[in-house]
């Protein structure tokens, strides 16, 4: 199965929607095996959002994500990445299809809810940071997972 990486970020941790946000990720089928809610330090924040150094929005970036707790959530399933950036919709929350979380509950670019990783080198890259080298998860089975996926799929 995959694992990837999703960040709630602060708005989404201050309006109360971390229930509900993994909730949806849940309902879908993935599973939760890592899940921290805390205030990363900044040189963390920074290494995380590095690919953006260079843009005009970084430091407003870094400073948002440093401004409350974040809720770091390593989920797993078939295609999770996949299915964690589908539900997630696009980066623009306004520009988002109802039915996605930033459809559902954005409306800001700069506040957008939530961050996945993008591919299965970022998704490793960014546990690590967040959880730790070591992948501070933990592996169990989910009494209803043979319902979620087909014999052949598990």
């Amino acid at each position: 199965m995959e694992k990837t990486l999703v960040l709630l970020k602060p708005d989404a941790v201050q309006r109360g929607l971390i229930g509900r946000i993994l909730n949806r990720f849940e309902e879908k089928g993935l599973q939760i095996v890592g899940l921290k809610l805390r205030r990363f330090p900044l040189d963390v924040i920074r290494e995380h959002y590095a690919v953006h150094r260079e843009r005009p929005f970084y430091d407003n970036l870094v400073e948002f994500m440093t401004s409350g707790p974040v809720a770091a959530v390593c989920l797993e399933g078939k295609n999770a990445i996949g299915v964690t950036r589908t539900l997630m919709g696009p980066t623009q929350s306004a520009e988002a299809a109802p039915g996605t979380l930033r459809g559902d509950y954005g409306m800001s670019f700069s506040n957008n809810l939530v961050h996945g990783s993008d591919g299965p080198e970022s998704a490793e890259k960014e546990l690590a940071l967040f959880f730790g080298e070591d992948g501070d998860l933990c592996e169990w089975t989910p009494a209803a997972q043979n319902w979620v996926y087909g014999i052949e799929e598990r």
